[in-house]
């Protein structure tokens, strides 16, 4: 008989059908009647089936001892009305398999209420919780979500390098991939390293971004997008830097900043609207146990509009507030989280799109603006986060492209490729990046990045 997924036995199932549910045991209560309620969750949903195992069941006495919390089952039976509040069915064992045990003085899931440290510890097991059940599923409905607003727009699905040569953003901060025995450079004490004799005969990396790949597709087939994992040897240990995330980064040809700012609002409102339409029972949990404000901050960002502000009129915004930050900040300085938040959460009340950013702050593909100080960068600012997405208008110019590569210190023969865009029908085109975790941390309210990937890689820490 085919299994039914608990999600659809409680939203679809009928009295008198006879169906085979299987899953993990959350709980277990012995009546003395001669009967025991069994809670079954299966990772499907948020709630758990209730079944009822009477004692003629066959195998009844030597099956029961072994459903503890976190066994594993097999249950056919029939539907029944449930005479339990707040539940309208519930399941009539006929048959009990025991599919695997967990041993009740080890399994270390016993208790409610682990702290999310403890959690990380035992990542491979963190799923079966309440909380981490309920951020697999809203992570799903995100990325389902990105993919159908793109597809639904004739988007191209882009496949970039994860290996690469390029350094797309500056900073320096890569992780290196070689097949050189790195052991026995050190025992030689060698000091420069010729190149030559690794797998691509050049320094390569992981990626930390596919936009410069990505540009050269939207300027060939239109408008395309990533959506992959990309890595950053960034030593910091905060709640809101992984060394291993998932981006995704629309590019457009003939966009300008403006249609930019259009397409990045209208992304984050769809996959608000598309998680609170598809995940109730999970964002209810969301609230009523992690943040009790995060529905009140979504329906915020789902039904106003975001605020368009300069980044030079946002400096005098917060530099005459009056309030007093740990990060002081003049024109020229970058915006650290508590400036973005005081923004969208204290002085707006809503999200922020800020523009117009320093040159001297930001990637040397930044279109530049005509005053020589600025250039169209753009940061989409929401309560509760701070930054989510960070974009631009693409340098189009060919002069004034490999002038800022010289500004920020490479060298265009480098990126040869990528100048090539600008030599043959250049046109004018922009992009965007959103990190997948930091949708997830705005969407369900937790507050530690590590929390809602199932496996964060961090410094020191690369289990499982």
């Amino acid at each position: 008989m085919p299994v039914t997924r608990i999600a659809t036995i409680l939203r679809d199932g009928q009295p008198g059908t006879t169906i085979t549910a299987k899953g993990w045991v959350r709980t277990r209560r012995d009546s003395k009647n001669g009967f025991s309620f069994i809670e079954l969750n299966d990772g499907s949903c948020m709630k758990n089936l209730q079944v009822v195992v009477e004692s003629t069941v066959p195998g009844y006495e030597q099956a029961i001892k072994d459903v503890t919390t976190g066994a594993s089952v097999a249950i056919e039976g029939t539907v029944k009305d449930s005479p339990g509040k707040g539940q309208r069915i519930e399941l009539h064992a006929s048959s009990l398999t025991i599919l695997g045990t967990a041993d009740p003085a080890t399994y270390p899931l016993q208790k409610k209420g682990h702290s999310f440290e403890f959690l990380r510890e035992i990542a491979h097991l963190r799923a079966r919780t309440n909380t981490f059940g309920a951020v697999a599923r809203v992570r799903n409905c995100i990325s389902w979500s990105i993919h159908n607003f793109f597809q639904q727009r004739g988007f191209l699905y882009l496949n970039t390098p994860i290996i690469t040569t390029s350094d797309c953003e500056g900073a320096g901060e890569m992780f290196q991939v070689t097949t050189l025995d790195l052991a026995m450079l050190a025992k030689k004490q060698i000091d420069q390293i010729d190149w030559k004799f690794d797998f691509f005969a050049k320094p390569a990396s992981l990626t930390v971004s596919g936009q410069l790949e990505a540009e050269t597709y939207a300027t060939a087939v239109g408008d395309c997008y990533t959506f992959g994992p990309t890595f950053r040897a960034e030593n910091s240990n905060t709640t809101r830097h992984l060394a291993e995330f998932w981006m995704v980064e629309p590019e457009m040809p003939f966009y300008e900043l403006p249609d930019n700012m259009d397409l990045a609002e209208a992304f984050i409102k769809t996959m608000v609207n598309d998680v609170l339409a598809k995940c109730g029972d999970d964002m209810e949990f969301f609230n009523e146990r992690i943040d009790k404000t995060v529905l009140a901050k979504l329906e915020n960002i789902r039904t106003k509009d975001f605020i368009r502000l300069p980044y030079t009129d946002a400096i005098e915004i917060i530099t005459k507030s009056g309030k007093k930050f740990d990060y002081q900040v003049q024109w020229g300085s970058d915006l650290q989280t508590e400036h973005e938040r005081f923004l969208t959460e204290e002085h707006f009340g809503q999200p922020v799109i800020l523009y117009n950013y320093p040159r001297t702050l930001k990637p040397f593909y930044m279109r530049c603006n005509e005053d020589g100080k600025t250039v169209r960068a753009m940061d989409v600012l929401v309560p509760g986060v701070g930054e989510i997405i960070g974009g631009s208008q693409r340098e189009e110019r060919l002069d004034v492209l490999i002038q800022r590569m010289h500004e920020c210190h490479l060298n265009p023969e480098d990126y040869w490729w990528y100048v090539d865009l600008r030599k043959y029908g250049t046109v004018p085109h922009s992009g965007f990046g959103l990190g997948l975790e930091r949708a997830v941390l705005l969407i369900t309210g937790m507050t530690n990045i590590r929390d809602v990937i199932p496996f964060p890689r961090t410094p020191g820490h690369a289990d499982f």
